[in-house]
């Protein structure tokens, strides 16, 4: 047996990484790029299962017209720092999530008298 087949290594040799130091703007997070940001508010609007759920239960719909015009509301709000909005779309209200762009509620005018909304930060009316 040669002495290259009696080497042992313990632990597998693992790359360098570089410091926080040496980082400097390459260890910067997409996130914080302004490419991430417009790339952001272009993501179309979700509906979570609940608010599928009372769209169909209420019989609301929405035109490709009135989609747009949610997202563009969407990213209005987030370019304020909106985190939770009410979005007033003719006889329809919707709470939406601006940071993960998803509609997480949705009520009719008939539910909307006497109803409080909580834990939102802004409103548009569209």
């Amino acid at each position: 047996m040669s002495t290259i087949d009696q080497i042992y290594l313990p632990n597998p040799v693992q790359p360098a990484r570089p410091s926080q130091q040496d980082r400097g703007q390459a260890g910067r997070s997409v996130a914080d790029t302004h490419f991430a940001r417009v790339l952001d508010q272009t993501r179309e609007i979700r509906f979570s299962q609940h608010a599928q759920d009372r769209l169909k239960a209420r019989n609301i719909t929405f035109s490709q017209d009135q989609l747009q015009q949610l997202e563009g509301a969407v990213n209005s709000v987030a370019q304020k720092g909106g985190r939770e909005s009410l979005v007033m779309m003719g006889d329809a209200a919707l709470v939406v999530s601006v940071k993960n762009r998803t509609v997480v509620t949705a009520m009719d005018r008939s539910q909307m008298h006497g109803n409080v909304f909580t834990n939102i930060d802004s409103a548009v009316v569209i």
